[in-house]
């Protein structure tokens, strides 16, 4: 009965009312579509959070009830609660080397140089190479040889070259951050539609012109994606020119706990490390929205991961 009555009511309607009432379902309908799909991510997310930390417990938990009953010996594998000791030692006694917070910023200064150096040389080598392939050729095996160098050996041959400073720290990092991102800007360009790059051509655009516009916000998702990666290489850099030589930084902090048989001090260091790493991704994850924020979300993204 309701059908038929609804029916009737719009046979006297008039076209412009039925459209109306027609758009007004259609908005109704995705309104409610757009409400049930933003309650699903939020469900998402609280269950993910949750099962994030539910998982930390029964780690750290599990690891303190194992050392406590001696399943575990805590002198080789520490403690949690030895962990949070140690850090509380250093951020109100500060170590050996001095404060903390010293330790932490040398490690920072040199991990972020190197980052942004070798970010710059590896877009910059990438693209060029990408888009000469005659320089690709000549160049090519002489970067694949240098890959292949084993880091610590590099290490040691910029210790050599610039002594026991922070350049060495930071030429590290740059090495390690270069390559990664060498690699993908080099396929990002190689991977760019011909046809753009035809039809900029066509309508009068230059070499320089093209790169701008057509190949690098092309190969941009390769590269920023990229930088998650890299940014982790840039602390392994600064942390194994510490450990190789160094007067500050957490690297040293870390070998002087190694020298000293103290696994909490290892750890609570690595602890530091994980906190900056992951403040790092935020910041790159928010970079990558911005820079891609003409890109439609990926079917990860829109669910939330």
């Amino acid at each position: 009965m309701n059908s038929t009555s609804e029916s009737k009511e719009r046979e006297m309607q008039t076209p412009d009312e039925v459209r109306s009432v027609l758009r007004s379902e259609i908005a109704a309908d995705e309104a409610t579509v757009r409400a049930r799909a933003l309650r699903q991510a939020r469900n998402r997310r609280i269950k993910v959070n949750l099962s994030r930390v539910l998982l930390g417990v029964v780690v750290i938990g599990g690891w303190q009830l194992f050392t406590q009953w001696g399943l575990v010996d805590p002198f080789f594998f520490g403690q949690p609660s030895g962990i949070v000791k140690q850090l509380g030692d250093w951020f109100q006694h500060g170590t050996t080397f001095g404060s903390i917070w010293t330790q932490i910023g040398v490690t920072m200064e040199e991990a972020l140089l190197g980052f942004f150096y070798g970010v710059a040389a590896g877009i910059v080598l990438g693209i060029l190479l990408g888009q000469v392939k005659f320089l690709a050729d000549v160049i090519g095996p002489y970067i694949k040889i240098v890959n292949a160098i084993p880091r610590i050996v590099l290490g040691s041959i910029f210790f050599v070259w610039l002594g026991l400073g922070t350049p060495a720290k930071v030429l590290l990092a740059s090495v390690l951050v270069f390559f990664v991102v060498f690699f993908n800007a080099f396929q990002g360009v190689r991977e760019v539609d011909r046809v753009f790059v035809n039809n900029a051509r066509v309508l009068g655009a230059s070499r320089l012109q093209i790169v701008r516009h057509v190949v690098l916000p092309s190969a941009l998702t390769w590269i920023t994606a990229s930088l998650h990666v890299a940014f982790g290489f840039a602390v392994i850099g600064a942390i194994v020119g510490e450990f190789l030589g160094a007067q500050q930084g957490l690297g040293l902090v870390i070998s002087d706990a190694q020298n000293h048989f103290n696994p909490n001090g290892v750890f609570a260091a690595m602890l530091i490390i994980a906190v900056i790493a992951l403040t790092a991704e935020s910041g790159i994850s928010f970079l990558e929205k911005k820079l891609l924020a003409w890109r439609p979300p990926s079917s990860t993204e829109s669910a939330g991961l």
